[in-house]
């Protein structure tokens, strides 16, 4: 009985599906954070002791950083491992979250905002990589079509819960949120990911 789980665990199919729902997962929780930070401007506001609309420039610092760095994503991918790149941008998008979290003015908010942002960068761009290298021709429409539902479902439920958990507790909640997430991907990764690396980049 034992054996025969770890057998359906370790195959190939399940871990082409749990990878997929990992990336899925990352790609959820980058675009939530993307559009759940709107409603909780104004108490932001109050805390940093600033005008809400002096808050944009967290939001376009960490727009600018993902527009910036996703171009290189894909060759550190190829030349480091796309394994070692996941890893570091979900712990990154975490270590970050955290930061922003416990931010207690404009300046540290978007310092955290730009850290953030790197991660993301890295996260989504490389995470596809791993997904249409791992996935067989003939399920790649499927598995791409798993892995973008979420992303396409977090900006319509970031506004609402936003605003539940800005009216219920405090804005820090919004990026502690992404901690238990996060750490639960680093270890799926840890342990179910090849870390694919191209063979031009590995003799650099």
């Amino acid at each position: 009985m034992i054996a025969s789980v770890f057998q359906r665990i370790f195959a190939p199919e399940f871990r082409q599906h749990l990878i997929a729902l990992t990336v899925a997962s990352a790609m959820f929780m980058e675009m939530l954070d993307g559009s759940v930070i709107a409603t909780a401007l104004p108490q932001m506001a109050q805390t940093f002791h600033e005008n809400p609309i002096n808050l944009g420039i967290g939001m376009s610092a960490y727009l600018l950083t993902l527009a910036v760095f996703i171009p290189s994503s894909g060759w550190m991918a190829d030349r480091f491992g796309s394994k070692t790149i996941f890893l570091s941008a979900i712990a990154i998008f975490t270590i970050a979250s955290v930061l922003c979290g416990f931010s207690n003015s404009l300046v540290a908010f978007t310092a955290a905002r730009i850290l953030q942002g790197i991660g993301g960068a890295m996260m989504v761009p490389v995470g596809r990589l791993v997904v249409l290298r791992g996935t067989e021709k003939q399920d790649l429409v499927n598995m791409m079509q798993f892995i973008s539902t979420p992303a396409l479902i977090a900006p319509v439920l970031g506004p609402p819960i936003g605003g539940f958990i800005t009216t219920f507790s405090s804005w820090r909640w919004i990026f502690f949120l992404n901690v238990p997430i996060g750490i639960l991907g680093l270890a799926l990764v840890a342990g179910f990911m090849v870390n694919l690396q191209s063979r031009a980049a590995s003799y650099v």
